[in-house]
């Protein structure tokens, strides 16, 4: 009975996209149907909050995936899994010492991923620790850590919703509804390997549903995965070194590493290691009303490579000279002849618990009032460390283990909603009432390295054992007494190695003092309206209106509107425009960050700064302040016979004060002042810093096609085609910052470097106990620029990768499935405009690992 009152509320209340009723399937989406189009009214939808729809009486774009189709997508990760099923959402793989590598934030519609709104259960999520610490910037819910077998349909609302759920809602909300069978369960096993002969990948998941007294439940999810790193780079080389002529001529380097048969380079996939739990449950308190609760925990971590350090050609770390105690000269490479090949690890854990009370109510004259009031809270953390790697300025004592920082990102909410129906003599159905308001308290905490990882050692000051005078004139310095004078020192030259300094803090990411970390918090409380009825048979409206109100931001009223008409039996036309409003996260505000970058084959020490910081407002940094929106959309539903169905919908989403990370800017001297006055350590070992800003307004246009139609054979067979493409542009209207700080380049890449258009294709055959299917994933052409080789540009033509599955189950419990993704191992074109280092393929919106063959064992009890 729980889970009857649970779907009764939710399709009513504060379901936002869609729900199944038992045993229904797809209805919009990009991968095989299980039913034909005729099927189609029992399915429970809406993009509302109010009155339950069927897919195509929704006056919003909705898609829904049931279980099925999250299996089939044969993804261990649930970010991929809606990657394969919504062309409009697109997630990039980030190789090496990028925060992206073990958090990846996707996108929709082209926006950020904190524009996306993620739910659980209808439930909003809590943001990851997370911030990218370029382009979007974006500090975002993570999906990954919902395991995909605890999901039992994904509902994905492709419209701003932002009046309905709240900020991040600008592109679109995705909702998961999880398993909540009382009996029963399944256990699955997978196993993969790419055809390169690595990154091997396994998975062992399992569901159990158990009673809760007579009338409730508990459904139990957990899955473990580990995958192995792969390697898609060539051979280092660079302007100043190469590898193989190092290994010709250089006995000591080629004793070092061996021999070359693996890249130095490392560009891959990270080695991945994650276990991730799911708890729902619901029981009831009467016929009417019942206490609800659910709760993840997931522990990961995920190692990278950094970018490898040669022991040679002057390299800042490897091959800088200093002077040790006794006067010698001193490298690096002395130590590690072979090179460094550091590790960037990063351990991500994510809880969070949930539960309220739901009850509904029927009333006098056939009205009902409908209420769920829930607490929620979520906690994530993600910690930082550098292994196989050095603190330079601790000359030969340093360590090679650095835990270098953390970061906490913690929410609280509390939300009471309620809808009251009531019949009306001048509406074909019910007028829907819905209201509610929420309260939401947001932690980011920022936790310092251990010491080693961001003090300076002995040799971050020149002269560490004071063997010269110090005259300001060095051409007067000498040898002091004591010093030694076998050693050949110079103290008369400014280039003699005893004046070396070398970098403070771990290589790579450098770690946090305590100077910048902290704990920073911000709350918000919000009221909504709103009231949605069928007006006649054919005319549906819906309007919405939300109050939101920052501690730190002020306050904002959103709105909008829906609607949609029936032309004729076939055809019916859709459309809606809102508002929205987005405040810079907690993250976003307070984020610190140091690592290495290479340009051009030179490791550069990016830094990542506050817009509060000293060095930022030195730079013409303004406070960060909320970003605006305003969506449109119109669409068409089309079913002309019995089985197929299309529905084609038109956007335009316009934001303003848009966050944005800055480009690079080179740090002058005058820069490094700034940054010693703001007591910034290692400041003078910073190349570039960087910092978000409201940088400018954008536009982003774009057109949905999505199609399913299924053919039922004489003979018992079926066959289902779905068809889904997405269109998108990207357009700066105005830049709201200097062009020093966001330059032209950035520009171009932002309206360019996706895809123009993707598009996905899925067949699928049923024969008797055998399920084949066949997906086609295409991307369409893009472009990215550079700023070097003369900001050189380079096109990037359309490229397909196929997907193939196919299932025989033997009985009623055991199925056996074997399949493949990017099937005929297809690559994105080679970077050809700043390949370095023998880094072939950038961080693309097209998977660059490669194919990658699969085996699956399901058993379901």
């Amino acid at each position: 009975m729980a889970r009857a009152i649970r779907k009764a509320y939710m399709a009513s209340t504060v379901l936002p996209l869609a729900l199944f009723a038992a045993g229904s399937a797809l209805a919009q989406t990009t991968s095989g149907a299980t039913t034909a189009s005729s099927d189609l009214d029992e399915v429970v939808v809406t993009g509302l909050r109010g009155q339950p729809r069927t897919v195509t009486d929704s006056p919003v774009p909705v898609d829904v995936f049931s279980a099925d189709e999250v299996e089939r997508a044969g993804q261990t990760d649930t970010l991929n899994v809606l990657q394969t099923l919504v062309p409009s959402y697109s997630v990039r793989r980030a190789a090496n010492t990028t925060s992206d590598t073990f958090i990846r934030a996707p996108t929709m519609r082209g926006l950020a991923a904190d524009q996306t709104l993620l739910l659980v259960n209808s439930r909003r999520r809590h943001k990851s620790a997370s911030v990218g610490v370029s382009g979007y910037g974006s500090q975002a819910a993570d999906a990954a850590v919902i395991p995909s077998i605890a999901i039992k349909s994904v509902e994905v609302l492709r419209d701003g919703a932002a009046a309905q759920y709240g900020s991040d809602a600008i592109a679109g909300v995705i909702n998961f509804n999880l398993k909540d069978a009382s009996s029963g369960g399944s256990l699955i096993a997978q196993g993969g390997q790419y055809y390169q002969g690595d990154g091997d990948d396994y998975l062992v998941a399992g569901n159990i549903g158990l009673p809760l007294t007579d009338h409730g439940f508990i459904n139990i999810s957990g899955q473990w995965h580990k995958g192995d790193r792969t390697i898609r780079s060539a051979q280092f080389t660079s302007s100043s070194w190469n590898a193989v002529d190092e290994y010709a001529t250089n006995p000591v380097f080629r004793a070092a590493v061996g021999n070359l048969s693996e890249p130095l380079e490392r560009v891959g996939k990270p080695i991945e290691d994650d276990l991730r739990f799911v708890v729902n449950s619901g029981i009831d308190l009467s016929a009417d009303s019942e206490l609800y609760g659910f709760a993840n925990y997931s522990k990961s971590k995920g190692t990278a490579a950094a970018t490898y350090r040669v022991p040679g050609a002057g390299h800042q770390v490897m091959d800088n000279p200093i002077r040790l105690s006794d006067g010698t000269e001193w490298r690096f490479k002395d130590l590690y002849p072979g090179g460094l090949r550091p590790d960037f690890s990063g351990k991500v854990t994510d809880w969070s618990a949930a539960g309220g009370y739901r009850t509904k109510r029927e009333l006098s004259g056939g009205q009902s009032l409908s209420a769920d009031v829930g607490l929620r809270y979520g906690w994530d953390k993600i910690a930082y460390s550098m292994v196989n790697t050095v603190n330079p300025s601790m000359g030969p004592d340093s360590p090679l283990h650095f835990e270098a920082s953390s970061y906490i990102s913690s929410e609280f909410a509390a939300n009471a909603d309620f809808v009251y129906e009531t019949p009306l003599d001048w509406l074909a159905k019910p007028l829907s009432v819905n209201f509610g308001a929420e309260y939401r308290k947001e932690t980011f905490e920022i936790q310092p390295g251990e010491p080693n990882s961001y003090t300076g050692g002995t040799w971050s000051t020149p002269d560490p054992f004071d063997f010269c005078t110090d005259e300001s004139d060095f051409s007067l310095r000498t040898l002091r007494s004591g010093a030694p004078t076998n050693a050949g020192i110079n103290c008369a030259s400014a280039s003699d190695p005893v004046y070396n300094i070398l970098q403070p803090g771990s290589n790579g990411i450098t770690g946090l003092s305590p100077d910048v970390s902290g704990t920073w918090s911000t709350s918000s409380y919000s009221v909504y309206l709103e009231g949605a009825a069928d007006v006649t048979d054919r005319w549906f409206v819906d309007l919405a209106t939300r109050y939101e109100n920052y501690e730190s931001f002020g306050s904002k009223v959103i709105a909008k509107a829906a609607t949609r008409f029936q032309i004729t039996d076939a055809i019916a036309v859709r459309g809606s425009i809102g508002s929205g409003f987005r405040a810079p996260t907690a993250g976003q505000l307070n984020m610190t960050q140091t690592q290495i970058s290479t340009s051009g084959g030179v490791p550069l020490n990016i830094g990542l700064y506050p817009a509060s910081n000293p060095v930022s407002v030195y730079l013409g940094a303004k406070p960060l302040g909320p970003e605006t929106s305003t969506n449109y959309s119109v669409g068409l539903t089309f079913t002309p016979f019995s089985r197929l169905t299309v529905t084609v919908d038109a956007y335009q989403i316009d934001l303003k004060d848009q966050i944005y990370a800055t480009s690079q800017i080179t740090v002058t001297p005058a820069i490094e002042a700034a940054m010693v006055a703001a007591g910034i350590a290692g400041a003078g070992t910073i190349d570039r810093v960087n910092f978000f800003q409201n940088a400018f307004d954008s536009r982003v246009k774009g057109v949905d096609v999505v199609g399913s139609y299924r053919y039922l054979w004489d003979n018992g067979q079926t066959t289902s085609i779905v068809g889904s493409f997405n269109y998108n542009s990207y357009k700066i209207r105005k830049v709201n910052i200097s062009t020093v700080t966001f330059n032209k380049v950035s520009v171009f890449n932002f309206e360019n470097n996706n895809p123009d258009w993707r598009a996905n294709v899925t067949f699928t055959h049923e024969i008797g106990p055998v399920t084949a299917m066949l997906r086609a994933n295409v991307f369409g052409p893009y472009q990215r620029q550079t700023t070097a080789s003369g900001n050189a540009i380079q096109k990037y033509d359309t490229e397909v990768q196929w997907d193939s599955e196919v299932e025989y189950k033997m009985n009623e419990k055991l199925s056996f499935a074997i399949g493949g993704r990017n099937i005929f191992d297809n690559y994105p074109a080679i970077n050809v405009i700043d390949q370095t280092n023998g880094r072939l393929y950038v961080d693309g919106p097209v998977d660059w690992q490669g194919g990658f063959y699969y085996g699956r064992i399901t058993y379901n009890f």
